[in-house]
């Protein structure tokens, strides 16, 4: 995949169709990050809209390293900083901790979120993910949101992010409502 198919300058919004080369570059990153921290990872995800099929979505690709505990995440960070990631430190509740890969100074092309499993953010990215995989009609609705906000927030990456947050905080409600009623 060429350099300029897959990499956005910060704090620019801008969708692109969805492209099928975005999970070859997961898969060649997640052997990188599996040489890095391979016996501290148990599990690394491709999730955020490039792995949906059909989603058009920002050309950064988003990947979940599932940790066991949260001892691990400094040392996974430090290594994949040590192997040229660039560490952006504890992002809370909405995005765990976040190591990135730039193309050139400014364009990002990675963005690595280290979580532990037991946490419910593992739970969202990789729900989120397999609900928009398996649901057209709510990926439909979503595409229409992110192109509504991209329109409205060109150039202010924060605003267009959080104004997902209601609709993904919804679909997942609705997810976890399903299988507690499931439990019954």
């Amino acid at each position: 995949m060429k350099q300029n198919d897959t990499g956005l300058k910060r704090g620019i919004v801008q969708l692109a169709g969805h492209r099928a080369e975005w999970h070859a570059v997961f898969l060649t990153e997640a052997e990188k990050i599996k040489s890095c921290v391979g016996d501290i990872a148990l599990q690394i995800e491709h999730v955020g809209s490039t792995s949906v099929p059909g989603l058009a979505a920002k050309p950064i690709i988003d990947i979940a390293i599932g940790v066991e505990s949260s001892g691990d995440i400094l040392p996974v960070a430090k290594r994949l900083t040590d192997a040229g990631y660039i560490d952006r430190g504890d992002q809370g509740k909405d995005g765990g901790y976040l190591v990135v890969k730039d193309a050139a100074p400014g364009v990002r092309i990675l963005h690595i979120h280290i979580v532990e499993k037991k946490d419910i953010q593992w739970w969202h990215y990789l729900s989120f993910r397999d609900i928009l995989r398996g649901n057209k009609k709510i990926r439909q609705e979503y595409a229409r949101l992110k192109k509504d906000l991209a329109q409205k927030f060109p150039e202010d990456r924060y605003s267009y992010t959080s104004g997902k947050a209601e609709f993904i905080r919804h679909t997942l409600s609705g997810t976890q409502k399903s299988l507690n009623s499931d439990q019954d």
